[in-house]
């Protein structure tokens, strides 16, 4: 059995998401698609209003990235 490599975590924090990528192809994706401020970043994690979050992961899971 293969172990499947996660591109992506993301964390519920109730109005915040925190998109976490942990890999290149995420990074990519989401410096491709999605326009940041640099309030948004804490680390490498990307904090996102929850209301924006679900369309986010599914963009990325359309883009065939493995979310966590």
């Amino acid at each position: 059995m293969t172990e499947r490599k996660i591109d992506v975590r993301v964390e519920n924090h109730g109005t915040i998401f925190m998109i976490r990528p942990q890999t290149k192809a995420a990074e990519a994706w989401i410096e491709a698609n999605v326009q940041t401020e640099g309030w948004q970043w804490m680390g490498k994690g990307l904090g996102v209003d929850h209301r924006y979050a679900e369309n986010l992961v599914a963009g990325m899971i359309e883009a065939g990235l493995e979310i966590e």
